[in-house]
């Protein structure tokens, strides 16, 4: 119910851009929508063992896989300096291991969903073009978890990746092409927010917990419309 009611609550957010009575393209309306590919580039390695029944060998770490996604983000604009912004994708990655565990598949198909909301402050240059950075709270959804080959291997029958908050920064550029609202746009966010991985056995006895560190970075590129 956490995750659907979240999912909700973010898609509603970005459905009043589409909602609102429809202006002509400019550089100085309220609302931006854009559309960006995005490299989604987590860490996952393990921050603390919180509890290991099965013995982890000394030197056990993960890693998480990178991806690249499609994103749509959704911008109001307060003012010519100021907006705030959300941002709408999700990206499904592999946690493998390292170290001690190298090559290991330790969870499959976890997918992410990483709802941004950041205030964000723009500086407006020549030529159109229009630096900024912003800041703002993040939370991290989960779906789709599942064990990689390795935990199976290990009596692993479930993995549960918990959901939380964080906090995120960011910094780019939109740059106008012409007076029409249409635009190209660069950005980058840093995240800072942590999950813990709980696995399972058949019978329901979490058989190890361990706190990982995620805090990705999304690295986009895409073109924008402004009305």
């Amino acid at each position: 119910m956490k995750k659907l009611s979240a999912a909700a609550i973010a898609a509603a957010f970005a459905s009043t851009a589409f909602a609102a009575p429809a202006h002509a393209g400019s550089t100085e309306g309220k609302w931006q929508i854009k559309v960006l590919g995005s490299a989604v580039l987590p860490d996952g390695k393990i921050s603390r063992v919180e509890k290991d029944l099965i013995g982890l060998p000394a030197g056990s770490q993960t890693k998480a896989s990178d991806n690249g996604v499609p994103t749509l983000a959704v911008e109001y604009f307060f003012n010519k300096n100021i907006s705030a912004e959300t941002i709408c994708c999700t990206s499904a990655h592999h946690v493998t291991g390292a170290g001690a565990l190298a090559g290991a598949a330790i969870v499959d198909h976890a997918i992410l969903i990483p709802a941004t909301l950041t205030l964000k402050y723009h500086l407006p240059l020549a030529g159109g073009i229009k630096p900024y950075i912003g800041a703002g709270p993040a939370l991290y959804l989960w779906l789709g978890e599942r064990p990689g080959a390795a935990a199976a291997s290990l009596g692993a029958a479930r993995v549960h990746l918990s959901n939380e908050v964080g906090a995120a920064v960011q910094g780019g550029v939109d740059i106008a092409l012409g007076k029409k609202g249409f635009g190209l746009s660069l950005d980058a966010k840093k995240y800072w927010v942590n999950t813990t991985a709980r696995f399972y056995t058949a019978g329901g006895v979490e058989a190890l917990t361990t706190r990982h560190k995620i805090n990705a970075w999304i690295l986009s590129a895409g073109v924008s419309y402004r009305f």
